[in-house]
């Protein structure tokens, strides 16, 4: 059994899960998407990829890559290409009847402007592109909406060149994130902050969450909206129920383990050797 572990650094959840597949007996092969040439013509030696690159734009290209060659790839090109972006995000969770916060798109400035008042203050405006909670934008009122547009405008990158307007929840200082493998949901945190970026990334606080008939079937749907695999749901609690903020297809767990009580790379690992297996 060859499983390629596509990786850029070799953070503590690949560490967690190199171990995992270890007590599997698995010597998985490791692949350094800094060093991958592909050559569109020669089909990589291995049963199955998993997919642990930081950089967005390596590992959509290199899951195509490996996909034309006909290697099975965990999580997908089409899971990295809609969860990367959060316009096709949106339109997959909207397409399925998924529960979200209402969102906007433009192109200019301008029009930009329009759609956050059409939508009303306060909102939140986000990269198409991006995690971590980096550039996102609590707008308030109207001075800081002409504001950071002027200035995402002026900075002019791909990032900056589409404008995602998002409705501001709020989350009373929490939110969920659940961690679905293949048809399960396997485990979910709270993540608490005193700020309202809520990404543990950024210093939000652990926690174990209930894993109730809800949020199982919302964040199950997700997962499916957006080709399934191995996903982490990012839910908002709200007077009409959960909302779904994005879906994430490199996910992080190492802030959830103790939390949950749940052995997350022992689960991923078991998942991947029985679809080998299949």
């Amino acid at each position: 059994m060859k499983i390629g572990l596509l990786h850029s650094l070799i953070r503590k959840e690949e560490k967690l899960l190199i171990a995992a597949f270890h007590n599997a007996g698995v010597e998985p092969v490791m692949i350094d998407d800094r060093k991958l040439i592909m050559d569109f013509k020669t089909a990589p030696d291995i049963d199955l990829l998993v997919e642990r690159s930081i950089n967005h734009s390596r590992a959509l290209h290199a899951l195509r890559l490996f996909e034309s060659a006909g290697v099975r790839c965990v999580n997908s090109h089409q899971v990295a290409q809609i969860c990367g972006d959060k316009l096709l995000t949106t339109a997959a969770l909207k397409d399925n009847g998924i529960a979200q916060p209402e969102s906007r798109v433009a192109f200019t400035e301008e029009s930009a402007l329009e759609a956050i008042e059409a939508l009303g203050y306060p909102v939140v405006l986000k990269p198409a592109v991006g995690s971590w909670g980096r550039l996102l934008s609590k707008i308030n009122d109207r001075d800081a909406a002409e504001t950071v547009l002027e200035h995402k405008t002026v900075l002019g990158s791909y990032h900056h060149s589409i404008f995602y307007i998002q409705q501001y929840i709020e989350k009373q200082g929490r939110d969920i994130r659940s961690f679905v493998v293949g048809d399960d949901c396997i485990a979910a945190i709270y993540r608490t902050s005193d700020h309202w970026i809520t990404n543990t990334a950024r210093g939000a606080q652990a926690s174990k969450c209930k894993v109730t008939a809800e949020l199982a079937e919302i964040s199950l749907a997700a997962a499916k909206a957006v080709g399934g695999g191995i996903v982490a749901v990012d839910l908002f609690e709200s007077d009409a129920g959960l909302l779904v903020n994005e879906v994430n297809y490199t996910m992080e767990f190492r802030n959830s383990i103790d939390a949950t009580g749940v052995d997350i790379p022992q689960v991923v690992a078991s998942y991947i050797i029985n679809l080998v297996k299949q």
